[in-house]
């Protein structure tokens, strides 16, 4: 199976005559025998469909690393993490997704009244399965536990992917930017109860 590793900006893809989704145009280099082709045409249904839909013009777009050798991938020089999945799912903004290997399952969604309310993509992808997915990050990727009694609550503009058994709420109030004197902050948080690990990044979008 291939084998993603991270290298700070860079996304190393080891392929052994297997293949990896990644990002449209993130390929910066490769070595070896490797063909490159729209994964628009060989996803599953759902995928397919999410990518027709294209939820208020936005969505994902993918494309297949097929052969032998390594692919080198990198994107806006955004932080790279890999997040290993086992028989797990993992929700991210659409954005943020670089690639991901074979055995993991993708799907689209609409975020609904979150998105709308917090400025950000209407696009979230669930990725679920057993395997690797590197996503993005405007800076180092940083994991917060989400443990039964202890909720978590994140600025919206940070939230890029998380993983475990969580509950998703928006939670209105004052903003944390009003209380630092800019009035241009967002009305809502997003809290999150349950269990598992939500993943930030240090800079905001």
């Amino acid at each position: 199976m291939a084998v993603l590793t991270a290298d700070k900006r860079v996304l190393h893809a080891d392929l052994q005559g297997d293949s990896v989704r990644a990002a449209s145009g993130s390929m910066v280099a490769y070595t070896g025998r490797v063909e490159f082709k729209s994964a628009g045409m060989g996803g599953g249904g759902g995928f397919r469909a999410a990518l027709k839909q294209k939820v208020a013009g936005e969505s994902i777009s993918l494309m297949t690393c097929t052969g032998s050798g390594r692919v080198y991938l990198a994107q806006d020089a955004m932080d790279v993490t890999v997040v290993q999945l086992q028989a797990d799912t993992l929700t991210v903004e659409s954005e943020h997704v670089l690639a991901v290997t074979e055995g993991l399952q993708l799907d689209v969604q609409f975020s609904g009244l979150r998105g709308m309310t917090t400025g950000q993509g209407l696009a979230t992808t669930k990725i679920s399965g057993t395997g690797q997915c590197a996503i993005m990050s405007h800076g180092p990727l940083i994991a917060l536990a989400v443990t039964p009694g202890q909720p978590l609550v994140v600025d919206p503009d940070v939230y890029v992917a998380g993983v475990g058994q969580t509950q998703m709420s928006l939670v209105s109030g004052v903003s944390w930017r009003s209380m630092v004197g800019d009035g241009g902050g967002e009305p809502f948080s997003l809290r999150f109860e349950g269990q598992g690990t939500v993943y930030i990044q240090p800079a905001e979008r």
